[in-house]
């Protein structure tokens, strides 16, 4: 029922934000070059390898050794804006219709996260992951790796069509408040590098 429900949901979002994916697209080439999208191998259901897909909302400035600046230096206001309002997050929709995703569940993260989890932790892996979850609508970026993940696990042994529900009205309400998008002191996440309480 949910992988139906997916379907029929992003094929109608597809069709209905049409002309708002193709004007993102068009405003990010011309802001931002080629690519358009951010592509990235990431951790499916039981761990399988997919390939997400976002809007680009950094440039591609290196320093004089050639490497990536810092992501703060590449984060342009116009990638400011589209992440406020999750506009970037858009291509995932074609990620659900694939079924590579749903459109809720635990955010799929870095592949090289997967060695790091507990037993616990890894559990997030149980069910697809999806373009919000539990743990976005109660805190996103603004709450600590640990807490994330507890809300994850806790989705995956709690899920259901009514609480799925929920998190998609819950969702709809932070991105026109714009809360969570960034954790103190970071524009990003700062990465996971394992818990201190392994038996987590």
């Amino acid at each position: 029922m949910k992988r139906v429900v997916d379907f029929v949901v992003s094929l109608c979002g597809i069709l209905a934000l049409f002309s708002i994916i193709s004007i993102v697209a068009f405003l990010v080439k011309i802001k931002l070059g080629s690519p358009v999208l951010f592509k990235q191998q990431r951790p499916g259901k039981d761990g399988i390898p997919f390939y997400v897909y976002k809007f680009r909302t950094m440039n591609s400035k290196k320093d004089s050794m050639g490497n990536l600046l810092p992501d703060h230096l590449r984060l342009t206001p116009f990638g400011q804006f589209l992440r406020k309002f999750s506009l970037d997050e858009l291509p995932q929709l074609f990620n659900v219709l694939k079924g590579d995703i749903s459109l809720v569940g635990p955010r799929p993260l870095l592949m090289e996260y997967l060695d790091l989890y507990t037993p616990e932790q890894a559990k997030r892996h149980k069910v697809r992951p999806g373009i919000t979850g539990w743990a976005q609508v109660n805190g996103r970026n603004a709450i600590s790796w640990e807490e994330k993940f507890k809300l994850d696990v806790w989705y995956v042994e709690n899920q259901s069509f009514w609480l799925d529900m929920k998190i998609l009205f819950l969702t709809v309400r932070k991105v026109f408040k714009s809360e969570g998008i960034n954790q103190n002191g970071h524009v990003t996440m700062e990465k996971f590098r394992g818990s201190a309480d392994k038996s987590m």
